[in-house]
């Protein structure tokens, strides 16, 4: 399973009066860096998007470990942590990129929508995706 890692530099409208980073903004830091490893992938949304291929958020878990802060940088390792063809999950690990520190570690999972918003299987629907996929997490 490829890690890549998105790098993100906290900014002050993400924190609250004590500097620290408000616990929704990590759901947001999953979202780029999983559009990051897809985009580095190539497997973008606008060409899955484009060949009318959704792929939306159905559970999201982040645990918080320490606080980051305004001003600091973190590193989000991502990961394909499964992937069946129907569904698929992504972990991400934050740290903090001077001390290596844990921030956050989570996950989300997806599915595969079709055109008409029915659920698809890219193995039947779209080959190439699917053999793309299957590269990352084998």
């Amino acid at each position: 399973m490829e890690i890549k890692t998105y790098i993100h530099k906290v900014q002050y409208y993400e924190t609250d009066q004590m500097g620290v980073v408000h616990h929704s903004n990590y759901i947001r830091w999953f979202e780029e860096a999983r559009i990051y490893y897809l985009e580095e992938s190539n497997l973008n949304y606008e060409n899955l998007e484009a060949e009318g291929i959704m792929s939306p958020v159905t559970a999201v878990e982040c645990r918080y470990k320490s606080p980051a802060k305004f001003g600091q940088s973190v590193k989000i390792d991502t990961k394909l942590q499964n992937f069946n063809g129907i569904t698929f999950s992504i972990t991400y690990e934050v740290t903090d990129l001077k001390t290596g520190e844990i921030r956050a570690e989570g996950s989300s999972s997806h599915c595969f929508l079709g055109k008409g918003g029915k659920l698809i299987s890219l193995k039947k629907e779209n080959k190439k995706y699917y053999e793309m996929f299957s590269l990352l997490v084998n």
